[in-house]
């Protein structure tokens, strides 16, 4: 067992939003579902909690009812290998979500992600001050990150680059 396992609260959808997950990842799977028994604070069979992994990284889905709702002071971060695989992944995990800035965005269940391509640090930290000012500037423009946008404006072939909302 790993030594800090993230619980994620669900008012009923748990088991839901587990599957979604799952889906989106390759190499995801779902470990176990717990289910309410009898007296306790939902029907007997109700589905209790989840436990599933995506790439490696194991979770817990908790239908615990409406008490409480995700928010953006925690959020999860996909370390993207690709721009395809950002593409997909913003597509899927925006829909019936909410896309927000800078590669964040909420997914049909109201958790906050970050889908971060690989190789975004190198732009945004680089070893030239001015060039890594115009590569934050374009990725504070972007709702969905586009690292070859981030890139253009980092080597300043064209500074308009990467001011699109998509």
């Amino acid at each position: 067992m790993q030594k800090i396992t993230p619980y994620l609260w669900f008012d009923t959808q748990a088991e839901e939003a587990a599957n979604f997950y799952v889906g989106l990842f390759k190499n995801a799977r779902i470990l176990e579902v717990t289910r309410y028994g009898e007296g306790m604070p939902m029907p007997a069979g109700t589905v209790l909690t989840v436990s599933f992994e995506l790439d490696g990284q194991q979770f817990v889905a908790l239908n615990g009812g409406p008490v409480f709702k995700f928010t953006e002071a925690i959020s999860l971060f996909v370390n993207c290998e690709t721009q395809a695989e950002v593409d997909e992944l913003w597509t899927k995990f925006t829909a019936g979500g909410e896309a927000g800035q800078c590669g964040w965005l909420k997914d049909k269940y109201g958790l906050s992600w970050q889908v971060i391509p690989s190789g975004l640090t190198d732009y945004l930290r680089g070893a030239d001050p001015v060039k890594s000012a115009r590569a934050v500037q374009c990725m504070f423009a972007m709702q969905k990150i586009d690292l070859e946008k981030i890139r253009t404006a980092y080597e300043g072939d064209d500074p308009g680059m990467g001011h699109s909302s998509t």
